[in-house]
């Protein structure tokens, strides 16, 4: 069966709280260890304002979640509603880049091109908003796939939020143009 997606309403989010666990519990095994991924919870989580704002993805197959994420217009690189530091503030198009977040594939559709679509979603969502550059923070587990995406490592950190270093890679790229009208 195909995959389908459509922007996520408040109405979904019991849905993706399962998939979000079992992406974090589950994808970065072999990438962390297991005080790392306990302690990825504290920095890791969907942001409510995402869905508010229109920018949330659902990907589903015969029904079932697949996976969720998206792009925003506000500042927060990354992060969940329980996360500390965010800010709201909205970014200028042009100028500033769109944030790629909250991307969470289920282990059982991993590598099955749910990470490409909803990167294709947000690249197109922001572009045809005048965003001309994307930044996300990756997971390690997550960094492969972004990089076969286009995106380019521009700085490496980690992230002790959650009692223990967990490290991250904060990646940009480019968005092509595209003739909007066709």
């Amino acid at each position: 069966m195909a995959f389908t997606h459509r922007v996520a309403g408040r109405e979904d989010l019991p849905g993706l709280t399962p998939v979000i666990e079992a992406a974090i519990g589950e994808l970065q095994k072999g990438f962390l260890d297991d005080g790392q991924i306990t302690a990825s919870r504290a920095i890791m989580g969907l942001d409510t304002a995402l869905v508010d704002d229109g920018t949330y993805f659902v990907v589903e197959e015969d029904g079932r979640v697949a996976g969720c994420g998206g792009w925003s217009r506000r500042a927060t690189l990354y992060g969940g509603d329980h996360s500390a530091g965010r800010d709201a503030a909205l970014l200028v198009p042009g100028r500033d880049p769109a944030k790629v977040r909250a991307m969470y594939t289920h282990p059982d559709f991993a590598r099955r091109g749910v990470g490409r679509l909803i990167l294709s979603l947000s690249e197109a969502a922001a572009a045809a908003e005048g965003f001309t550059v994307l930044e996300l923070m990756a997971t390690l587990s997550g960094e492969p796939l972004y990089r076969a995406a286009g995106f380019e490592a521009v700085e490496r950190l980690s992230d002790d939020a959650g009692g223990v270093a967990v490290p991250l890679v904060r990646m940009r790229k480019p968005i092509a143009a595209r003739d909007l009208c066709s």
